[in-house]
């Protein structure tokens, strides 16, 4: 039995999640990491010389790991960072308070789909569209927030 254990345990370091959790991945394990948004960025983040253009690329395909991407990749694609994270008001509104670089319309265009997020924005953006703004949470119980 132990000698069945320590020869599976040869194998164990070739498993992808393996190396993913233990940081033992290295560049020949780019194609795999790029399958998941969440891989993708641990694999940029942690693997010297990985193409972040490709690992942006998986990034873009969840609102959340396209934010952090843009937040913690020296390098990242700022302009499609933020078109993939804005596509959820709560992403948008936190990309413009914390990306340096990013296009206010965008962004605004989002938050403005949540009262809450459209109220937030107005309050903590310098240059947002304040009437707008308020346009989108009017009538809501977020007007006695004030």
């Amino acid at each position: 039995m132990l000698s069945k254990i320590i020869e599976d345990s040869k194998y164990i370091p070739k498993k992808f999640k393996y190396k993913l959790n233990n940081k033992l991945l290295t560049l020949s394990d780019e194609e795999k990491a790029c399958t998941k948004p969440s891989w993708a960025y641990v694999f940029a983040r942690d693997v010297a010389g990985a193409d972040i253009g490709k690992c942006c690329e998986a990034a873009y395909r969840d609102p959340y790991w396209a934010y952090i991407f843009a937040r913690e990749i020296p390098g990242a694609d700022i302009g499609k960072c933020q078109e993939a994270a804005c596509q959820d008001p709560f992403y948008a509104y936190y990309f413009a308070k914390n990306i340096p670089g990013f296009n206010i319309e965008k962004c605004q265009e989002s938050a403005y789909k949540n009262p809450y997020y459209a109220y937030l924005f107005a309050l903590d953006i310098p240059g947002a569209d304040k009437k707008r703004c308020t346009q989108a949470y009017q009538g809501t119980d977020i007007c006695y927030l004030k």
